[in-house]
């Protein structure tokens, strides 16, 4: 996998996870990655963020079947907002992720020539379903937001795996 830092950044590393709406995926993957970073003493270092590619949901908090499901795995998603997309984000953001191809593709459109190379799938870093992408659970029921839940930990577990590699990160007393 190609680098995604030509060098080690003197700020905290952020990353942005996006799917259409910003109330199922997108939040989900975000409190998953939030959770694991506590749990590996790099939130000082790594901060996450989400977004959607359409405004549709602007405002609101995570679909209630998205955060009932990440509750019952310890996750909390209650203090998350719906939000879209900005240019900004492109300049601001060391990664963004998506959920799924025609997203990325949304991405790739808006952003900036020099920042593309921020751009990728967020289950490139998976090791079960690299390759997929993640399915929106926004129409099915509650196996769907599980089945989400199962890629988006596999994927923030390699995704924190690669950035403790590639920057040589590691866990400090918090």
């Amino acid at each position: 996998m190609p680098s995604i830092f030509i060098m080690r950044p003197q700020r905290k590393i952020q990353i942005l996870l996006v799917c259409m709406g910003n109330i199922c995926r997108s939040p989900m993957a975000e409190g998953v990655l939030r959770q694991r970073l506590i749990e590996a003493g790099l939130a000082h270092q790594i901060s996450v963020d989400s977004a959607g590619t359409h405004g549709y949901h602007v405002g609101e908090p995570p679909d209630r079947r998205a955060q009932e499901a990440a509750a019952a795995r310890g996750y909390d998603l209650s203090p998350l907002i719906a939000r879209q997309v900005g240019i900004q984000d492109f300049h601001d953001f060391d990664l963004v992720l998506a959920m799924d191809r025609d997203n990325l593709s949304h991405l790739e459109r808006l952003c900036p020539p020099q920042h593309r190379h921020r751009l990728r799938l967020f289950l490139s870093f998976s090791r079960r379903y690299n390759g997929q992408e993640v399915p929106d659970p926004y129409y099915g029921g509650r196996d769907g937001f599980e089945r989400v839940l199962d890629m988006v930990e596999d994927a923030a577990d390699g995704l924190l795996d690669h950035l403790r590699q590639e920057l040589g990160l590691t866990v400090s007393a918090a």
